[in-house]
């Protein structure tokens, strides 16, 4: 039996969850600039789930991408977040012609009772922050988001990372 390689982790989607505000932030780095429609969004309220169809760029390839003088990727992936209450939305057009992108998803737990201090996992909202001041809220009873890439990557048709002015 050998060590694990790093070249055995080449390749290979991603599938990652997030039940805490730590986790969540990594997710949140992995999704920022994804690209997606106002009709790639859905919300099942008879099962509580919303989920979101985007074209993420590759973040963790970026530097290896960079070095080998090859052009940047981006691959088409799932974001699902279980125990959904309620959607709320501003600023944000919802059809397939519109096109949005992610900055960033960040959890606020829900204020703490007289029992004790909020729990970081447990109730509140799920914030989705898109460029041009768009903003979801998810109502969800407790923090579980999932990220799951569904497509090979491609390339990525502007052939440059994103860049975000100072």
């Amino acid at each position: 039996m050998s060590d694990a390689r790093f070249e055995d982790g080449a390749e290979r989607p991603l599938r990652l969850i997030a039940r805490g505000p730590d986790d969540l932030q990594v997710m949140s780095a992995l999704v920022q600039d994804g690209v997606l429609t106002g009709a790639d969004l859905r919300f099942n309220r008879a099962r509580g789930r919303f989920s979101m169809l985007i074209n993420r760029f590759r973040w963790e390839d970026r530097e290896q991408a960079a070095a080998a003088n090859r052009r940047f990727e981006r691959v088409r992936s799932v974001l699902d977040f279980a125990d959904v209450r309620a959607v709320r939305h501003q600023g944000l057009v919802r059809d397939a012609d519109t096109v949005l992108s992610l900055l960033s998803v960040s959890f606020e737990p829900e204020d703490a009772s007289e029992a004790g201090p909020a729990d970081p996992a447990g109730p509140g909202q799920v914030i989705l922050t898109f460029a041009g001041d768009g903003v979801l809220a998810l109502s969800v009873e407790c923090l579980e988001v999932e990220l799951s890439d569904v497509t090979r990557p491609y390339v990525a048709p502007s052939g440059h990372a994103p860049a975000h002015s100072e």
